[in-house]
């Protein structure tokens, strides 16, 4: 058994699916119409993962202000300077939290405004 998706929030899917796939580089899994207003039915795929992310109706502008994903990356402080030479607004440093010792974490955030989080392993 696997997660087959997450939901993530968007308000405009073509701003957040160019996000996913240039500075993240999330593959397109499906991108088909869903109903009659203009949404579609959007997967992205993460290159070597079964869990794609899948895109919904933001409820309101306002940024999150707490995660709502976590990525895990063996280079916490190379994919943030990655993250950073790609504009890409970072929250927090790379840091060992308090929480979680041995551990790197940092966060950034989408083009809709969700706060994400990387960490190491």
């Amino acid at each position: 058994m696997y997660i087959q998706f997450a939901e993530l929030p968007v308000s405009d899917q073509d701003r957040a699916k160019a996000f996913y796939t240039g500075k993240l580089g999330c593959e397109v899994a499906a991108d088909a119409p869903m109903g009659a207003d203009g949404w579609r039915w959007i997967e992205l795929k993460f290159p070597g993962t079964q869990t794609n992310l899948h895109f919904i109706r933001r409820e309101n502008d306002a940024p999150s202000d707490m995660p709502v994903l976590v990525f895990v990356a063996d280079d916490v402080a190379g994919t943030v300077e990655a993250l950073r030479a790609k504009r890409v607004e970072i929250i927090t440093e790379p840091h060992e939290p308090s929480w979680q010792p041995g551990r790197t974490v940092a966060e950034f955030r989408d083009s809709e405004g969700n706060r994400l989080v990387i960490g190491t392993p």
